[in-house]
């Protein structure tokens, strides 16, 4: 299953995870839920991907595979993306989970 945004960064992500040949990949822009948003913004994202590429890793060693992919993509090297909530799984792991995102640090405490 691949649920994919038709907006330029959220391709552009999608297209970069391509290379972990994701079993699933879901990505949501969660804009919206932080300050500073306007309409089309593409700067908070929620990543959930499955892929045989996790094997073996620690979580550590797949949001590193994933950045790998899409630094260009980030704020820091002159990208949109500011935030990517990851949830990574291998097949095995995957039970059709949703995991939330953390709560964006400007939000109502």
């Amino acid at each position: 299953m691949s649920t994919t945004p038709t907006t330029p960064t959220a391709d552009a992500l999608h297209a970069e995870l391509q290379a972990l040949a994701p079993q699933h990949i879901e990505l949501i822009n969660e804009s919206m839920s932080h300050a500073g948003y306007f309409e089309g913004k593409e700067s908070h994202f929620k990543l959930t991907i499955v892929s045989d590429a996790f094997d073996g890793k620690r979580l550590v060693g797949r949001h590193q595979l994933i950045y790998g992919l899409v630094t260009p993509l980030l704020t820091s090297q002159g990208g949109q993306v500011h935030a990517l909530a990851i949830h990574a799984y291998t097949p095995t792991e995957w039970q059709g989970q949703s995991p939330a995102s953390p709560l964006c640090a400007g939000q109502n405490k």
